[in-house]
């Protein structure tokens, strides 16, 4: 393999189909290779962030066809203070803002991925509208398909589509979000968090914050008290955790079958009992 003009010298795999590679010239790196639209999808999700002048990405220091490379993050053992600033990055990054709820990063394509599962970018005047139609629906559709979602369980769940706009809280203008914030996806360095692995797009803030919350995620309550502090958040939104979190609980279903249909359930039920 020659990367950046350099030859591979260690390859070490990372899952996901990246490898951490040592070059020749002594360089170290991240090369991920998948599907082309994916990988140009990914890619313009970090550039995009970056952009944002917030929560720190990975450089991406080559994407073309299905391979792309970024450098490389060094681990480190969170804490408080580093959560605090991840926070109040997280809450730069989202107000960077995007074009629309739906909208994808600039150069990147309406069809993209978030980790295995199709996602469709299509940009709408609402995110009632959009949550529903782009987010819920269609995974919902495809689990009932599968037959991993049926009965009350799936009624709830289009119950929660069809009230939207009264669940959704008070209006706000599109983010610039990760788009697959869980914690996997925020990598600790000696400098701070990164965030790796984007599947990034216009929407509402609150849904990166409810998908941290999602799996667990070092130092939370730090997290989130430094972005309430640096970007208040609308009342009630701790109510709307489960409203938010519904679309990758869906994703979950659709990807990795029954196991998490009752988790999207419970979040639907909660949504409901919280509008």
């Amino acid at each position: 393999m020659t990367v950046l003009g350099a030859a591979a010298r260690d390859r070490v795999p990372l899952g996901g189909g990246a490898a951490r590679v040592t070059l020749t010239d002594g360089r170290t790196v991240v090369v991920k290779d998948g599907e082309p639209e994916a990988i140009t999808a990914e890619a313009a999700g970090l550039r995009w962030l970056a952009d944002a002048g917030g929560a720190p990405v990975p450089a991406v220091l080559y994407a073309d066809g299905g391979r792309l490379v970024t450098g490389l993050v060094e681990s480190a053992t969170p804490g408080p203070r580093a959560a605090e600033e991840l926070g109040r990055a997280l809450a730069r990054t989202h107000a960077a803002g995007a074009p629309a709820f739906g909208a994808a990063p600039p150069g990147g394509p309406a069809d993209a991925r978030i980790g295995a599962a199709p996602m469709r970018n299509t940009p709408a005047p609402s995110w009632p509208e959009w949550y529903a139609a782009d987010r819920l629906l269609p995974y919902l559709r495809t689990a009932r398909d599968e037959g991993t979602l049926t009965g009350e369980a799936a009624r709830d769940i289009e119950t929660v589509a069809d009230r939207l706009p009264a669940l959704a809280g008070p209006a706000e203008p599109p983010a610039r979000l990760h788009g697959d914030l869980w914690s996997g996806n925020v990598l600790w360095s000696p400098a701070g968090a990164v965030l790796i692995d984007p599947a990034a797009h216009g929407g509402h803030r609150e849904t990166d914050l409810a998908m941290l919350a999602l799996f667990g995620c070092p130092h939370l309550d730090a997290v989130l008290a430094a972005y309430d502090e640096a970007a208040p958040l609308a009342e009630g939104w701790r109510d709307r955790i489960p409203l938010h979190q519904l679309f990758p609980l869906l994703v979950h279903v659709v990807l990795f079958g029954g196991g998490y249909a009752g988790q999207a359930a419970a979040a639907a039920r909660a949504a409901l009992r919280a509008g």
